[in-house]
């Protein structure tokens, strides 16, 4: 099974965020997300696909998070670009 990071963006009255996260099913957990049942601070705003990458296993994807989260220039960069690479 595929494990997933992947980069949310969402423009709104907040101005531009972004969120990073893991999952097995891109699909499933971005409708999750902007159906206010994902993470607690994705609720209220409508997001889109960033940026993934793909992994074999989950704890190489759970690593890879953690760094994102950390690495606000990426993060900038690509909310900047819409990259989207998997």
């Amino acid at each position: 099974m595929s494990n997933f990071v992947y980069i949310l963006g969402s423009a709104g009255k907040g101005g531009r965020r972004t969120y990073v996260g893991w999952t097995t099913d891109l699909q499933k957990r971005l409708k999750a997300h902007n159906n206010g049942t994902g993470a607690r601070s994705t609720r209220g705003r409508q997001w889109i696909l960033l940026y993934a990458e793909r992994y074999a296993c989950r704890r190489q994807a759970m690593s890879r998070e953690w760094y994102l989260k950390k690495d606000r220039p990426f993060r900038r960069d690509i909310c900047q670009t819409g990259s989207y690479d998997i």
